[in-house]
């Protein structure tokens, strides 16, 4: 492999003209197809094989046209002062808001609270429902706009009103400002990292020009695909951070190159050969791990997965073509003065830190497994759901509108659950539903149950019963499994069926789904990383030790996130207005892409001290070695990926919000405490053992060269000697091509 990618560096350095074209042809190409798409839905979260899904399903079929895709808005009015909005002149206010309402464009219905029972027991709160003719997506300006005008015409009367409901959900993508924070932090580092502004601003610069392809094909395919704005805004982080890393390793590499005298052409092509083969194989991790999201079966999970996947995908085509490419018209200006002055490698920061961890191994290895270990153990109290409104700020209408509802029909009226009966066979369906739904109406923790719809044959029915509790407190989860673990009871005597869905259902059962396939897909992503660090490293411990290096940060990482969003602790300093459960799909999400990340770490330290130790150097030696060439890029390719991530910490979207933080923390903990401290200490205590393979086991595994072994033994070509490899290979170079 390092040849090939030798000779690739090589081509896209002599045919730069003709790289940047093509890349730039691209960009071109996908930015007017994505500009020009509907852009990305509204994205439902379903699983197939779950009960909620189940009698989704089955309404659908029973009831056609009643799981219409119109958007829906819920106007609230509480009346002023202990007043009911039942009184002559509040309920005229709602009247001419509801009538405003029923007049304005898209809008299908408006159910008015005094006809539908939409009033509070206390007369102090109301709510009239909005159906809309088109998705969310769809609404257009002026409808939004008179749905803004009837509510100010009710605040003018005295009322106090707000919005909530699917037709105020923005399709938001990258909001801009988190990807300005995350680029202007990686300039500072990338200016420290290199003393070059040409150096700094080049990974910058492939790495937007990577994260725009991937933006626009993500909204190229958002709308036939379904994918989601938070799969537009995971695959601008990913592509970013991944972008800047992947180009500032080859830079640093090719830097190293010219230090040892090849000429520029020459060393571009060996900086591909070798840090580049490094990020084809980290790439390839992230993206088997981001694709290996569809074995969950979430189909909105595998979009996110393989999307984001195709965004790093593009990080790894630029790292080889592009920056080679742009190095060939800027060969000199990327080394920097110092490096001009002083090629030759000296000691550093890196060597000293091997050095300090060498001789106190043991002290360093039990310092960062306890601190770890003591961050992971919050993981215990994993409690996994899907927020709404209610973790919303509280400027927002909708957080107030939620907040309102709670408090005038009971924290449960956000989070009814539905209940359909198939009492299809029944002799007396109407009967059957009766006796089903009085049943469940007693069950404890059930506040009240709606009358029953049923479907033109008479069979089949849906009706709401309301819990007590609010959609994300673990007490409704188990009511929920009460309700199911009692069905028998309920049913008995009735001949008919019924099965508990909706919204606040669905997500308790995505929750146990996802959380029942978390450690799964963990020894899963484990297993891949041992074989994949086996057939690179050719041992046995290493990959164990990287392993286990894994495990440790990600529940370190998820048991941080668990402190601030489930527990609260710190979460005002990040805008977080309400705690609650963490998102179902955040830590099996946050699993796939930090294991590809500590993968990438991982390769370049150690492939750089595998290389000094297969050149004769002792263990310990090799360990100092590999810090002295790698560690300060890997440093800095670390606090370039928490600025990216930390800046996605501002955005309003709650899985954005937390992917963003538990991100940031999981590089933290993993390049600083186990690829830095960790896994030098076990170096250091394994010596000559970490690279031990067994003879049977290296016949049978394949040889990939990550390493550049290949290389080594190519002739050097040296500036100015008038020879190259390949006597052709300067020829477009001399033509200025």
């Amino acid at each position: 492999m390092a040849t090939f990618l030798y000779r690739l560096g090589r081509l896209a350095f002599r045919r730069r003209g003709r790289a940047v074209l093509l890349w730039a042809a691209a960009l071109v190409a996908v930015a007017v197809g994505g500009l020009s798409a509907p852009g990305t839905s509204d994205g439902d979260l379903s699983m197939p094989g779950i009960e909620s899904q189940h009698a989704y399903d089955l309404v659908q079929q029973r009831f056609p046209g009643a799981a219409a895709d119109g958007a829906t808005a819920q106007v609230v009015f509480v009346a002023p002062g202990g007043e009911k909005v039942t009184a002559a002149g509040n309920r005229a206010a709602v009247e001419h808001a509801v009538a405003a309402l029923a007049g304005g464009p898209q809008v299908a219905g408006v159910a008015d609270p005094f006809t539908s029972g939409a009033v509070s027991k206390d007369g102090s709160t109301a709510y009239a429902t909005v159906d809309y003719t088109v998705a969310a997506d769809d609404l257009t300006g002026a409808a939004r706009g008179a749905l803004d005008t009837a509510a100010d015409q009710a605040r003018a009367e005295g009322l106090t009103v707000e919005t909530g409901g699917s037709a105020l959900d923005a399709d938001e993508g990258p909001g801009g400002t988190s990807e300005l924070i995350g680029i202007a932090v990686a300039a500072v580092v990338l200016l420290v990292t290199f003393g070059s502004l040409t150096a700094a601003g080049m990974p910058l610069l492939t790495a937007i020009a990577g994260a725009a392809v991937s933006l626009f094909g993500i909204l190229l395919l958002g709308h036939p695909l379904g994918l989601t704005s938070d799969t537009l805004t995971l695959g601008m982080m990913l592509g970013l951070a991944v972008g800047i890393d992947y180009a500032l390793f080859v830079i640093s590499r090719y830097r190293e190159e010219r230090g040892r005298g090849h000429s520029p052409q020459e060393a571009a092509g060996r900086a591909v050969g070798t840090a580049g083969s490094a990020v084809v194989f980290a790439g390839l991790t992230v993206v088997i791990a981001l694709a290996g999201l569809s074995v969950v079966g979430i189909p909105v999970l595998t979009k996110m997965g393989l999307a984001a996947a195709g965004a790093v995908g593009v990080a790894v085509l630029v790292a080889l073509t592009l920056v080679p490419a742009l190095l060939g018209f800027r060969p000199d200006a990327v080394l920097g003065r110092r490096a001009r002055k002083a090629p030759r490698v000296r000691e550093n920061l890196g060597s000293r830190w091997a050095r300090f961890v060498l001789r106190r191994p043991v002290a360093v290895l039990v310092s960062g497994v306890l601190g770890l270990g003591a961050l992971a153990v919050p993981v215990a109290s994993l409690h996994l759901g899907s927020p709404g409104d209610e973790a919303l700020s509280t400027s927002t209408t909708q957080r107030r509108a939620y907040d309102d509802l709670a408090h005038g029909f009971g924290p449960g009226f956000n989070g009814p659950l539905t209940i359909v009966v198939d009492a299809k066979g029944a002799p007396d369906p109407r009967a059957a539903v009766h006796t089903i739904g009085e049943r469940i109406g007693k069950e404890r923790g059930i506040v009240s149950v709606s009358p029953p719809t049923f479907d033109k044959a008479g069979e089949t029915a849906v009706f709401s019963a309301t819990p007590a509790t609010s959609p994300t407190d673990t007490r409704t989860k188990e009511l929920v499994r009460t309700v199911r673990g009692e069905r028998p009871a309920i049913e008995s005597g009735t001949s008919a069926t019924f099965q508990v869905t909706g919204t606040t259902a669905l997500n308790i059962d995505i929750a146990g789904k996802v959380q029942g396939a978390l450690v799964p897909y963990l020894a899963t992503v484990v297993g891949l990383a041992v074989v994949l660090l086996l057939v690179v490293f050719r041992s046995v411990l290493v990959p164990l030790k990287a392993a286990l290096g894994f495990v440790l940060s990600v529940l370190a990482a998820l048991g941080l996130v668990v402190l601030v969003f489930q527990q609260g602790h710190g979460a005002g300093l990040l805008g977080v207005q309400q705690t609650g459960p963490v998102m179902s799909l955040m830590p099996i999400f946050m699993v796939g892409i930090v294991f590809g990340l500590a993968m990438d770490y991982e390769v370049f330290l150690l492939s750089r001290v595998r290389e000094a130790y297969a050149q004769g150097e002792d263990a310990r030696h090799a360990v100092v070695s590999g810090f002295r060439h790698s560690a300060r890029v890997v440093v800095a390719a670390a606090l370039i990926m928490i600025a990216v991530f930390s800046g996605f910490v501002e955005e309003q979207g709650s899985m954005i919000k937390m992917v963003g933080f538990g991100l940031a923390a999981a590089v933290l903990l993993d390049a600083f405490v186990v690829r830095m401290a960790i896994v030098p200490a076990v170096l250091a205590l394994l010596g000559d053992r970490a690279w031990w393979l067994p003879r049977w086991l290296d016949r049978l595994l394949p040889h990939v060269d990550i390493e550049g072994e290949s290389l080594a033994h190519r002739p050097r070509s040296v500036p100015g000697a008038g020879h190259d490899p390949d006597p052709r290979a300067d020829a477009p170079e001399r033509a200025g091509v």
